[in-house]
């Protein structure tokens, strides 16, 4: 777990490693890059963690989670970002990144999948819930 950035990884490479194993189902690697800072800040309400797997120093998965500084209507923590390197999907490091991830969370856990993604079903395996559509508007 990074609580800062520090050789093997930095911020930039860990950025460019969860824009290029999101595709297709990624964000711009700017809006990734402010919810890594959002999830390193120190604050009661904000905040949240980081988490990376390597592999004979190389990245291999990571996963980022945000405090939502709310709870009931909309649970305490959402993890945003997940990815697995392509070659290294289907031996269990998603799963032990979310598993650690509900472990290190003070409060229930929501996160955001697209209906075709293939990882939904390892989601549902360990117990999320597709309680709501989640619709958006964008302004501009």
């Amino acid at each position: 777990m990074l609580s800062d950035f520090t050789e093997p990884i930095t911020r930039k490479k860990f950025s460019h490693f969860l824009f290029t194993y999101l595709h297709p189902f990624g964000d711009p690697i700017e809006e990734i890059e402010k919810c890594i800072d959002y999830a390193l800040l120190d604050n009661s309400k904000a905040g949240g963690f980081i988490i990376a797997v390597f592999e004979d120093e190389k990245i291999i998965g990571g996963l980022v989670a945000n405090k939502t500084g709310m709870s009931g209507y909309i649970p305490e923590n959402i993890i945003v970002y997940v990815a697995v390197d392509a070659q290294m999907r289907g031996k269990g490091i998603g799963k032990m990144m979310i598993d650690l991830a509900i472990e290190l969370c003070d409060g229930d856990v929501k996160l955001h999948v697209e209906y075709d993604n293939p990882a939904k079903r390892l989601y549902e395996r360990i117990g999320f819930k597709n309680k709501y559509a989640d619709m958006r508007f964008k302004k501009g």
